[in-house]
């Protein structure tokens, strides 16, 4: 099967137009051989890797479907074979963009954060 069709039936891209565009960007490793080509063909026992900033998220395949399949049955299709310490490293990163993304102002400031500004440079 196609890589870019495996990543849309196992529900790791949204659309085939989608994952076609994810590998051509350089985002994906089969057997931690770099490719770039989304009709490059994927088999059973074959691993691939995806890029997530700042790591490497790989999988196992275990089965080949016919067409897309619901979510609770990608489990028996893909294995997740990242290591923990990989996978702790995503969280906190993740983590602390959430964490930024709160504390920062969004848009415009509103009238409060406007006279709170001013009081600021005020003094």
């Amino acid at each position: 099967m196609r890589i870019d069709k495996y990543l849309w039936c196992v529900r790791l891209q949204k659309t085939r137009s989608k994952a076609t565009k994810f590998i051509e960007a350089g985002n994906l490793m089969i057997n931690g051989e770099e490719t770039k080509k989304a009709s490059r063909e994927i088999r059973v026992d074959q691993t691939f890797s995806i890029r997530v900033q700042p790591i490497w998220r790989t999988w196992k395949v275990l089965d080949i479907p016919k067409s897309r399949v619901g979510a609770p049955l990608v489990i028996d299709l893909i294995k997740e074979i990242t290591s923990e310490e990989d996978l702790r490293l995503l969280e906190e990163v993740q983590r602390q963009n959430r964490e930024n993304r709160l504390k920062g102002m969004l848009g415009r400031p509103t009238k409060k954060n406007r006279r709170d500004l001013d009081d600021f440079w005020e003094v």
